[in-house]
């Protein structure tokens, strides 16, 4: 007697995608779809979203509802008709200021690299962690690993404690509240110290993390603001701890500091 084949079964055999899955992966191209709609025409109603769409006016009202409840897009009171809400500025935004500051940041990344020898990295914000979107490697160079793209958490590394530095006191307590992860045994965990750690941070202007994610290396950060004087990213020095010793982090740290100024203008602040 054969047996009931699930779905799994079925897709192993054809290699096609199981029909949940589908479906889900039609509703989220359509969501991309009806966007795109309102990037080209401004505002559209119901039936003409359907219409293009080659769907249900349901249907259509269901993807614009939820796109609506994700601030997507929004609704005329008078005509009923939706346009691109908020929410697509936000997610601009953010793509703007990766794109931007990664522009913006490779020729003080480079020159600060070749002046100091080591790989140097601009970080930014991404939810709980920090994620580097710019790199320049300097001649003293001694690995090939390679940072860029790569997440790396906040309370361990010197780009992470400047961007946790300066967030807003109830998402930086927030992030203090979890139980933070240990790397080494360096890596600062209690939320007490790491207070006073961001406050110092705040003080001097930049962060210092030393073997903290890794045994061995050392690094220095300094804070980049946008034109209205927010921090948008963190510009920093890495090496070995054997090269980058207490003694010379003053001077990398001042250099940095320069450097993240230098970038700030960049961005529009203080012009």
């Amino acid at each position: 007697m054969a047996r009931n084949r699930t779905a799994a079964d079925r897709t192993g055999e054809t290699g096609r995608t199981p029909k949940g899955a589908a479906g889900a992966i039609q509703s989220v191209d359509r969501a991309v779809s009806v966007l795109e709609i309102l990037a080209r025409h401004g505002e559209a109603g119901v039936t003409d979203i359907a219409e293009e769409l080659d769907v249900h006016k349901s249907t259509a009202f269901r993807l614009l509802g939820v796109l609506e409840n994700r601030g997507l897009v929004a609704q005329t009171q008078d005509r009923g008709k939706y346009f691109l809400g908020a929410g697509v500025l936000r997610l601009a935004g953010a793509a703007a200021v990766r794109l931007d500051i990664s522009q913006e940041g490779a020729p003080v990344c480079r020159e600060l690299a070749d002046e100091l020898g080591e790989t140097v990295n601009i970080a930014v914000l991404d939810d709980d962690a920090a994620v580097n979107v710019m790199q320049a490697r300097g001649s003293a160079s001694v690995t090939a690993q390679n940072w860029l793209g790569r997440r790396t958490p906040l309370h361990a590394t010197s780009s992470g404690k400047v961007l946790l530095a300066h967030l807003p006191a109830a998402l930086r307590e927030g992030l203090l509240a979890r139980s933070l992860p240990r790397f080494t045994e360096h890596t600062v965990t209690g939320p007490g110290m790491l207070r006073s750690e961001l406050e110092a941070v705040h003080e001097r202007g930049f962060a210092i993390a030393s073997q903290e994610l890794e045994i061995g290396l050392n690094a220095v950060a300094a804070p980049a603001r946008s034109h209205d004087g927010k921090v948008i990213g963190a510009i920093s020095v890495s090496g070995p701890a054997y090269r980058l010793e207490p003694d010379r982090l003053p001077e990398l740290a001042r250099r940095t500091v320069a450097a993240a100024e230098e970038l700030s203008r960049r961005m529009g602040y203080g012009r």
